[in-house]
């Protein structure tokens, strides 16, 4: 049987109350889930206390533990482990601004090429909170920019990820970093 059909399989037992059926599967994608977290963590700060492995762990320990988990297919599989990736990234910089405000150098692992500057947990948890926001008026927008942002996933990717064509999430790129620009300029000052 071709991965792609035991994948396919797997999905289809999740869905139906399988939970092993999740720790099947990963294996079978394992290697690609490094390669998101890879790409998304490759350009990021040295000595960061994060790496390939334990992001794409994370992210696996936090989807195993969710008891209403649905996986529809293998792109949607992948849009919820780029949120996953997400939440621990954020959930990261909350622990490290909290240890901060006791002292120590806090250093976040983010694309530094697309988000243009080393940003600050302060900076992150804004970005997280204006993402809520986004989520709130436009779904498609908020998961584009994770799938792009959060777990590296190029324009092709995402639009297999999420279900969506190639022209339909660059529009949604194009919008949603407008937006958060928008909204996270606005609520700095700047």
């Amino acid at each position: 049987m071709a991965d792609g059909d035991q994948i396919a399989l797997l999905l289809k037992a999740h869905e139906a109350g399988d939970r092993a059926a999740f720790d099947r599967l990963v294996p079978l994608v394992y290697d690609e889930l490094r390669r998101i977290a890879h790409r998304h963590l490759r350009r990021g700060p040295r000595g960061a206390t994060l790496d390939t492995t334990g992001l794409v762990h994370e992210a696996y320990l936090k989807l195993a533990g969710s008891p209403g988990l649905r996986l529809h297919d293998r792109g949607h599989l992948m849009a919820v482990t780029a949120r996953a990736m997400r939440q621990v990234i954020v959930s990261r910089a909350r622990a490290r601004l909290a240890r901060k405000r006791g002292g120590g150098e806090v250093m976040v692992t983010l694309d530094e090429e697309r988000a243009g500057f080393k940003p600050s947990p302060e900076w992150l948890l804004d970005l997280d909170n204006a993402l809520d926001r986004l989520r709130e008026r436009d779904e498609l927008l908020a998961r584009v920019f994770e799938c792009r942002f959060f777990a590296g996933l190029g324009e092709e990717e995402t639009a297999e990820a999420l279900g969506a064509s190639l022209r339909t999430v660059q529009r949604a790129w194009m919008r949603a970093r407008a937006w958060l620009r928008s909204e996270l300029t606005g609520r700095l000052g700047a």
